[in-house]
C-alpha cells in the first residue's frame, strides 16, 4: 500500500470583517486535509488550482480508496480529514454516518441522476471501460461483453484491480453481481479466473500499455490518459452492461477545519473545475452545464447498468468476504 501525503501554501486571503464570511475565508488559517483515492497527477494538477484559487493550504493524503475508506471509519471518533474526496458512491454511502450533509452553492446544477442521498455530494460521472492493446489483440476481436470476459482463452489477459483496495474495481463486481443475478458469484468467479491483479486501477492501464496483459478492465480516464500519450489502446464499452456512476465527495462529520472542507467541495463542483476536469482530464462532469471530454464515447448509445448498492448485496465486508473465496483466497 502507498501512502502519499503532500502539503501545498497558497496564498494568503486578505482579512475580512467577521460577519457574513465565507467558508474559504473563515478556514483561512488552518489547511483543508484532505483524504483521496485520486492518482497523483490529477492531484498535481488540480491543487494548485485550488490553492490559487481560494488561498487555502491543501494536506492530501492519498490512498486506495478501500483503504480512506477504512482510515476515515478507524479515525471516527477522531477525525483528522475535514474531505473525502473521489472514492465511489457506494463506499461513501457506506460512511454516511461519519459525513456531515452538506450541499454546495450550485447544487442545483449537478445532475439528479447522479444523486443518491444527502450524505455525499456526486463529484464525477465515472465510466468503466475494458481498455485493449490493439497491437496483441483487434478490437474487432476483443471481448464485447461481461460474458465474453468469462471465455477460458483471455486467461491471463485480463489486468484488473483489486476489489479490496480499489473502489473501482468493487463496482466492476457490483456490475456482474446486477447483471447476473443468482448466478452473478458463479459468473464472476469464471471471469476472475482471467484475471491478472494490480494493486491500483490506474496501474491497470499501464499492464495494457506496456503488454502484459492483452486488456483491462479500467475508469475511462485512466485509459485516455494512455492514447493521448501515444499507447495502442482503444476502448470498448461492454454491450451488456455498461458501468457509469459517480464518485463523490464528502465533508467528514466533526473535522477539524469544516469551513475548509466546505471550501473545498465548493470548488470541486464549481463549473471552473468540472470543466478543468473534463477537458484536461477526461474525467465526465456531474454538471448539467458542462460538456463531456473531447472524444469520449456518447454515453446514449450504451447499454448503461444501475449496479447496486452494496447495502442490498450484503454490505462491504461481506462482498469482500464472498470476493475473496471467488477468487480462490
Amino acid at each position: 500500500m502507498r501512502v502519499a501525503k503532500r502539503t501545498f501554501i497558497g496564498m494568503a486571503l486578505a482579512l475580512a470583517a467577521t460577519t457574513a464570511l465565507s467558508p474559504a475565508i473563515l478556514a483561512q488559517d488552518a489547511s483543508v486535509v484532505i483524504y483521496t483515492a485520486h492518482k497523483s497527477s490529477i492531484v498535481d494538477r488540480l491543487l494548485p488550482v485550488f490553492e490559487q484559487e481560494t488561498g487555502l493550504k491543501a494536506e492530501v493524503v492519498q490512498l486506495g480508496s478501500g483503504d480512506v475508506a477504512r482510515r476515515a471509519r478507524a479515525e471516527a471518533n477522531a477525525p483528522a480529514a475535514d474531505v473525502i474526496w473521489s472514492i465511489s458512491g457506494s463506499q461513501l454511502t457506506e460512511l454516511a454516518d461519519i459525513l456531515e450533509p452538506y450541499s454546495p452553492p450550485e447544487f442545483d446544477q449537478i445532475d439528479p441522476q447522479f444523486v443518491a442521498n444527502d450524505a455525499w455530494t456526486p463529484y464525477t460521472a465515472v465510466v468503466y471501460v475494458l481498455a485493449v492493446n490493439t497491437d496483441l489483440l483487434s478490437l474487432e476481436d476483443a471481448p464485447k461483453s461481461w460474458a465474453d470476459l468469462a471465455d477460458p482463452k483471455w486467461q491471463g489477459q485480463i489486468a484488473s484491480a483489486r476489489a479490496d483496495g480499489s473502489g473501482s474495481a468493487m463496482q466492476q463486481l457490483q456490475a456482474v453481481l446486477t447483471l447476473f443475478g443468482d448466478k452473478g458469484w458463479e459468473e464472476y468467479a469464471e471471469i476472475a479466473k482471467n484475471f491478472v491483479f494490480t494493486d491500483s486501477s490506474g496501474a491497470v492501464p499501464r499492464f495494457v500499455a506496456d503488454g502484459e496483459t492483452s486488456m483491462g478492465l479500467t475508469l475511462e480516464d485512466n485509459a485516455l490518459e494512455y492514447v493521448q500519450g501515444g499507447a495502442p489502446i482503444g476502448v470498448i464499452l461492454l454491450s451488456d452492461g455498461t458501468v457509469a456512476t459517480p464518485d463523490g465527495i464528502g465533508l467528514v462529520k466533526g473535522g477539524p477545519n469544516p469551513d475548509g472542507g466546505k471550501a473545498f467541495i465548493d470548488w470541486a463542483l464549481s463549473k471552473s473545475t468540472q470543466e478543468l476536469l473534463a477537458n484536461d482530464i477526461g474525467r465526465r462532469s456531474v454538471r448539467l452545464d458542462v460538456a463531456p471530454p473531447p472524444g469520449t464515447p456518447n454515453l446514449a448509445d450504451a447499454n448503461v447498468l444501475k449496479i447496486k448498492p452494496l447495502s442490498e448485496l450484503g454490505g462491504a465486508e461481506a462482498v469482500l468476504a464472498e470476493w475473496r473465496t471467488a477468487i480462490g483466497e
